[in-house]
């Protein structure tokens, strides 16, 4: 048993100064605001739920698409030491067969707790807006591929991004949904209609919003608008400073509310490892000064960011409790894990410590202290 004190602690979204965590092997015993006599004193530091990213493809050099269990172990093991503690691992378009080897892979690592479950951003994505995704690999939702996939994966299918536009698309939601999984509208041409259409077929998600989808036009709305209006929709934000405006951040966080926004890294295996030349699955990526674009184009290619970061960047514009909410507590909410993203009695003891400037200094996960960067 161990009681950390601390300056500040976010407990159950509220911001105490100071206060204080009981932990007990994996489970948070109790927590609250004040002072008690502790094993750990940390007067000077901010303790915060561990970091949940949602969409996330790779990291430290190591990709989830590669279908490796090493790689899995890798990118967790990378983000980990970023303070993310629960990782739901994102696979590119790809081809069937590859596509259901990479499922395999991830099914037997979630079953392991090594992961959350499995995100399928793809293959069923617009072809004029699939960003980084193999253009030639693209396809409208087939029912056959979508049981030979929901089979493999054996009911680790926790999200799936699509185009609802796509002919197919209806029953692949009302699949999905049936399955257990949440359906996200992303890298999609939709119109404001289609976008409410599958809004009230179940979708619930607006992958990385802004990008990849129609930008917000006075007279043809588009996605943006459906998603941002609808109370039940939770949408992701690329908080990197490169896919969206800090500001712009700030504003869909104001205007909708920390508890829909899930602040996400979308970072592929080029972060942690500097400029050069990486792969997103089969299409070749260049990171230059930072930015991940295909090669040879200005189309920016997933990120090379971390959850520090962004969880930086959001307490930054929009304060230290949106922050929390924005990367720990709407991303479990929204993927259905009750025992993480919150301080509170009987959550995974997930912690991230933080100096006064937020930068990151210890991460526990589970209960056990871990190696950070």
């Amino acid at each position: 048993m161990t009681l950390i004190q601390a300056g500040t602690v976010v407990v159950d979204g509220e911001v105490c100064r100071p206060g204080w965590v009981r932990t007990q092997g994996r489970r948070i015993l109790e927590c609250g605001s004040g002072s008690r006599p502790a094993d750990i004193e940390l007067p000077n530091s901010v303790v915060v739920p561990g970091f949940v990213d949602m969409h996330v493809h790779g990291g430290g050099g190591a990709s989830f698409t590669a279908g490796q269990v090493g790689d899995v172990e890798a990118t967790v093991a990378f983000h980990r030491r970023h303070g993310t503690t629960t990782t739901l691992a994102s696979l590119v378009t790809a081809a069937p067969g590859e596509l259901l080897s990479a499922i395999g892979v991830l099914a037997e690592a979630t079953r392991q707790g090594i992961i959350a479950g499995i995100h399928l951003e793809g293959p069923w994505l617009s072809r004029g807006r699939c960003g980084a995704h193999d253009h030639t690999q693209l396809r409208p939702p087939d029912p056959a591929e979508i049981d030979a996939i929901l089979d493999a994966a054996d009911g680790t299918v926790r999200m799936v991004t699509l185009a609802p536009e796509l002919p197919g698309s209806d029953d692949a939601i009302r699949r999905f949904i049936d399955a257990g999984a949440v359906v996200a509208v992303g890298h999609t041409d939709a119109t404001y209609e289609q976008t409410r259409r599958a809004l009230e077929l179940g979708a619930t998600v607006g992958t990385h919003l802004f990008n990849a989808m129609p930008p917000l036009d006075h007279r043809d709305p588009g996605p943006v608008l459906a998603l941002l209006q609808d109370p039940r929709v939770t949408v992701e934000l690329i908080a990197d400073g490169v896919h969206v405006h800090p500001e712009v951040v700030n504003a869909v966080i104001a205007a909708a509310g920390p508890d829909r926004v899930a602040v996400i890294t979308d970072a592929t295996a080029a972060a942690g490892c500097g400029d050069g030349e990486y792969q997103l699955g089969a299409v070749p990526v260049v990171v230059a000064s930072g930015v991940a674009r295909v090669r040879g184009t200005s189309t920016i290619a997933g990120s090379t960011a971390t959850m520090d970061q962004v969880f930086r960047a959001v307490a930054t514009g929009a304060g230290l409790a949106a922050a929390v909410q924005t990367v720990s507590a709407t991303p479990a909410r929204v993927l259905g894990l009750d025992r993480v993203g919150v301080i509170g009695p009987h959550y995974e003891a997930n912690l991230v410590v933080l100096e006064e400037d937020l930068q990151l200094s210890q991460v526990m996960a589970g209960g056990q202290w871990q190696s950070v960067c």
